[in-house]
């Protein structure tokens, strides 16, 4: 598992399950509210701070992720996608970052496809269980309860980076 996350230069998430717990909240305006775990974010920051990408892909659209992303400097966003894999070659295509290359975060079944294709899977604990059993590693951590962050540490780690960045912590 380590040689695979040494490996990872982009990291790609689900967002519905995996960014946050899959709850769908709408107001009454019929606006979606979403919740983000801070700690997923950091680890987020951490990562593309090291020079490792990160992005999204998600089958749904909501002006909350278009906020979070901002705010994080995620620009690679692919919403309202229902083929998750042909937004995979998109991305290859637009970044020359080949899929094996590639971790990418679900937790259901409409991320089975994209899953298969890249060079590292991952699903999160309380994902389905038909995807945790095509995934690669699967986390500690439940959906938008911190397992970004586990998976961010994880690649770090396996790069020989997570000192540095502890470092300049306890500095």
């Amino acid at each position: 598992m380590k040689e695979k996350l040494s490996q990872i230069e982009l990291l790609l998430l689900d967002v519905d399950g995996v960014l946050t717990d899959g709850t769908i909240t709408y107001a009454d305006s019929g606006e979606q509210v979403k919740s983000f775990h801070s700690s997923d974010g950091l680890g987020l920051r951490m990562l593309m701070d090291a020079g490792i990408g990160a992005g999204i892909i998600t089958g749904r659209s909501s002006k909350a992720l278009e906020h979070r992303c901002k705010n994080l400097g995620i620009t690679l966003l692919f919403q309202g996608i229902r083929d998750k894999a042909d937004a995979l070659e998109q991305i290859c295509a637009d970044t020359g970052i080949k899929k094996e290359r590639i971790a990418y975060m679900g937790d259901d079944l409409i991320d089975l496809p994209v899953m298969k294709k890249v060079g590292l899977s991952i699903c999160v604990a309380d994902g389905s269980q038909d995807v945790k059993d095509h995934a690669d590693m699967v986390t500690d951590a439940p959906g938008g309860k911190g397992a970004v962050r586990e998976v961010c540490e994880a690649v770090l780690k396996s790069k020989g980076l997570w000192q540095t960045i502890l470092d300049r912590f306890l500095a």
